[in-house]
Parts: structure tokens; sequence; C-alpha cells
């Protein structure tokens, strides 16, 4: 390829900074669950008929319908939150990966970390401690 013009300084800079934001994002994943949980818990109940707050007794119990939709979009959501970690990591490395074989010289190696970086990241969306062979 021609017309490549690379600082590396700049680079670095750029992926430093990149990192920091990424760190930052990765607390914020981490966190996400257990926050929208207490977000879910601090809700409340809907009670029927005047009585106190909590259902029949069954699953469930004590969560209102707030706090049911919190827990199901958090569910739904958490393999999208995963994914932007991933490929926020796939997108440093592959630009880390591609600058440094630019600067060795090697161009055809650099277009490869390019499109590594691009591939979609695979996730592992079993709960902690699922069997991996799925059910018995």
């Amino acid at each position: 390829m021609t017309g490549w013009d690379i600082d590396p300084e700049g680079v670095q800079g750029v992926l430093e900074a990149a990192g920091e934001r990424a760190s930052d994002l990765e607390g914020w994943g981490e966190h996400y669950g257990s926050t929208l949980e207490s977000a879910a818990a601090a809700a409340g109940t809907l009670s029927f008929g005047g009585g106190g707050g909590g259902g029949g007794g069954g699953e469930g119990e004590g969560v209102g319908l707030v706090g049911l939709a919190l827990s199901q979009f958090a569910e739904n959501t958490r393999g999208d939150v995963m994914y932007i970690g991933a490929r926020i990591g796939k997108s440093l490395e592959g630009a880390y990966n591609a600058a440094v074989a630019y600067l060795e010289g090697d161009e055809a190696m650099a277009a490869e970390a390019q499109r590594l970086a691009l591939l979609a990241p695979v996730l592992d969306l079993r709960a902690p401690g699922e069997d991996p062979n799925g059910p018995v």
C-alpha cells in the first residue's frame, strides 16, 4: 500500500488515551448487571387490592413490574455490553499490531492485522459455572 504516513508517537498517544477510556468502560461493564439488579430491587412492587407489596409466593415475589422489566433488560443486553468491550479490545490491539507491522516495514502484515481487527469477537454467553457441553 502506498500513501501511508504513520507517526509512531501520535499512534502511541492515541492508543494510550483510547486504552484509558476503554478501562473506564470496562469498569462500567463490570457493574452493569449489579447496578440494574439494585435498581430493580429499589423500584418497589405494585400491589393490587390494598395489602402489602408482595405477590402470591411464587418466583419473583417482591419484584414489581419495573424490577422485572429491568431484570429482563439486563439479561437481554448482557451480550451487547460484552460485545462492546470485546470490540474495543480487538480494535485497539489491531491498531497497535498494524502500526508495529508498518513501522517494521511489513505492509502485508499491517493489512492482515487490520483485517483481523475487523472480525467479530466470539463471546461465551454461558452463565458462570455452566457446563460447556450443555445439559446432561
